[in-house]
């Protein structure tokens, strides 16, 4: 999966349509989603919620836009959710709060959290600055191991000049001992 690849621009986005594996991994509606999802009024609701809530799983952000979430994405999910093919997203959009109201319902019931916490924060650094001293990696591969964090520990990612800027600047709090046997 190249959703968050730091050399291939897609960054919390769409880089293509999802690959067969990824849309088994990322867009399956486990035992606790129908009950989220259900409770939503309309077809074009309840598929919204659900684009949403298995995008932010791959992408680790909320779509702007999700009517741009490619088709096969759309298609796998109206399957699973048992939905006709007539039932789209140009209606889901045609309330823009609709959108956003659940993007916080989905943050809040599955535990997504904001970069911006400082508890979420303190927590990054340690691990970029662990990265950093143990890792012989170049500022790229940092940035993919930060962003393959970020996602593990449920975190929606920053904009990419933020991820870029930190993986940049981790380094060692303390200088590094060197051992040697000459006295």
């Amino acid at each position: 999966m190249d959703s968050g690849s730091a050399t291939d621009g897609s960054y919390g986005r769409f880089d293509g349509s999802p690959s067969r594996s990824d849309l088994e991994r990322f867009f399956f509606l486990d035992e606790t989603d129908p009950s989220h999802i259900r409770v939503r009024r309309g077809d074009h609701n309840r598929l919204g919620f659900a684009v949403q809530l298995t995008t932010v799983r791959y992408l680790g952000v909320f779509l702007v836009e999700p009517q741009n979430v490619p088709a096969v994405v759309v298609g796998h999910l109206r399957e699973k959710l048992g939905l006709s093919a007539a039932v789209d997203l140009d209606q889901y959009v045609m309330r823009p709060k609709t959108a956003y109201e659940h993007s916080w319902e989905i943050r809040d019931a599955y535990g997504f959290r904001v970069f911006e916490s400082p508890a979420v924060g303190e927590e990054f650094r340690r691990f970029l600055d662990g990265r950093a001293w143990t890792h012989a990696e170049g500022p790229a591969a940092l940035r993919d191991q930060a962003i393959g964090w970020l996602r593990r520990h449920r975190v929606l990612l920053p904009g990419s000049e933020i991820t870029s800027r930190d993986t940049t600047q981790a380094s060692p709090t303390r200088p590094r001992t060197s051992f040697s046997n000459t006295p």
